[in-house]
């Protein structure tokens, strides 16, 4: 008979030298077997199942075949923790903060935490506030902090780090009611229109900056300079959008609420999630700061305006195009093979039904007037128990699973064929999930 039989018979005397002490394997003159190797046993199973640990969630395997094996880093906004953990809800590293996480905490790939967190005392009390940034090494300590807190504007949400190093962060930018009124807004209130700063952590300086303000149009009153037809200017963005949406709940001044920032290096693009627009703004990364103030210049010679919109064409009056997004969070922009397209979670408000969508972009960024400028869906999912009204988001996964956040439950992991194969739920309020592999230069560095 050949080895491979004999340990397969191995492996079964085994498991009865486990439930039938009376029976021996060593009693081998009734088996026709010649060993010719000593047969090593593999205890790493066992030791795992004497290191037991508890579950620091409630995990479903829907199907072990399919499931992606790496490491999820986990933001649970509502109970201030970042941690990482493995698909059976075993917690593998955990930080702590001296302040509270203000939403986007994720690894860089020295292994440090990049962290938008609250302020000491946040000056803008909207949701989602943050106010310091920071590196901070695997052993809790801060390398670096850039504060941006005060009534006139405060950081927010989200921050991404560019390729030079730099890091972009959104801003709540306060614009007090008389200015308000004077840009051409509908109702007299203080509001915090969007910014974005990119800050050189070098020099702790600002070396580049972009204001929604800049780029404003409104029908509102005809007697101010930036009054014009909305739909004639897909470039720029309605100031009075969300007072003119009368489904929408009353903003108090949010008028936007970005709520997540990506960069797009083949385009030197960045992608802003603009929630209480319900759509996505491509702003062109080019330009200097003047350039980005005004309407020309850049890559796109479009100075700040817009050199893409989608989800919503309703924000800027264009009828050809299809509503997607009431309400949306992460557009994450994918690598490699998958270069070009995007997923995003789609919070579905209006049906209290997520989607999430895998688009694909256009090769060029153009908003032509009367013209479906909506982007491709070349994929997407979703369920009836699938529902968070609030952050959330999608990654891509190494076996091509796509990983869903869902923020007031945990995450699911689902196939290409929309087979649900994975789930985690807890208590809490999950900002995003982010995949780490195994062998990943910063899973190293971590030790685990």
């Amino acid at each position: 008979m050949s080895n491979q039989f004999f340990i397969s018979i191995k492996n079964s005397c085994v498991l009865l030298l486990l439930t039938l002490s009376f029976f021996s394997c060593s009693r081998r003159e009734n088996l026709d077997i010649i060993i010719e190797d000593p047969i090593q046993i593999d205890t790493t199973n066992l030791i795992e199942e004497e290191n037991t640990f508890t579950p620091i969630g409630t995990v479903e395997i829907l199907n072990s075949t399919k499931i992606d094996d790496n490491y999820i880093l986990v933001n649970d906004a509502g109970a201030n923790r970042v941690f990482l953990m493995n698909k059976e809800a075993k917690l593998l590293y955990e930080w702590s903060f001296t302040n509270n996480i203000g939403n986007d905490v994720y690894l860089l790939p020295n292994g440090n935490l990049l962290a938008s967190l609250e302020a000491d005392n946040p000056k803008i009390p909207l949701g989602g506030k943050g106010g310091k940034i920071q590196f901070i090494e695997p052993d809790n300590t801060p390398t670096w902090q850039f504060d941006y807190s005060s009534i006139d504007g405060e950081t927010h949400h989200d921050v991404e780090i560019l390729p030079n190093g730099n890091v972009i962060a959104m801003v709540w930018q306060k614009i007090d009611s008389t200015t308000a009124i004077t840009e051409g807004y509908m109702i007299n209130e203080k509001i915090y229109p969007e910014s974005i700063i990119e800050i050189d952590p070098n020099t702790n300086s600002i070396v580049w900056e972009w204001n929604s303000m800049d780029h404003i149009i409104q029908d509102n009153d005809i007697t101010k300079s930036n009054f014009g037809i909305v739909s004639e200017n897909p470039n720029l963005i309605d100031i009075n959008y969300t007072v003119k949406d009368t489904s929408l709940p009353d903003v108090e001044g949010d008028i936007m609420h970005a709520n997540a920032i990506s960069y797009d290096e083949d385009n030197d693009a960045i992608f802003l999630s603009v929630n209480s627009y319900s759509e996505v703004w491509v702003i062109d990364h080019s330009t200097t700061t003047e350039e980005a103030s005004s309407h020309l210049g850049g890559n796109y010679n479009k100075g700040g305006d817009l050199i893409y919109r989608f989800g919503n064409p309703e924000t800027y009056e264009n009828t050809s195009g299809t509503r997607l997004f009431h309400n949306n969070h992460y557009p994450n922009l994918l690598k490699g093979e998958n270069k070009g397209k995007l997923l995003i979670f789609s919070n579905g408000n209006d049906i209290e039904q997520s989607t999430v969508y895998e688009l694909e972009l256009p090769t060029t960024y153009d908003l032509p007037q009367n013209s479906n400028n909506e982007p491709t869906i070349v994929w997407s999912f979703t369920n009836q128990n699938l529902y968070s009204g609030k952050v959330s988001g999608a990654v891509l996964l190494e076996n091509g699973n796509i990983l869903i956040t869902e923020g007031d439950f945990g995450f699911w992991e689902v196939t290409r064929d929309k087979e649900v194969v994975w789930k985690f739920s807890a208590p809490g309020f999950y900002w995003r999930g982010y995949n780490y592999l195994k062998n990943s230069p910063e899973i190293e560095i971590l030790g685990l």
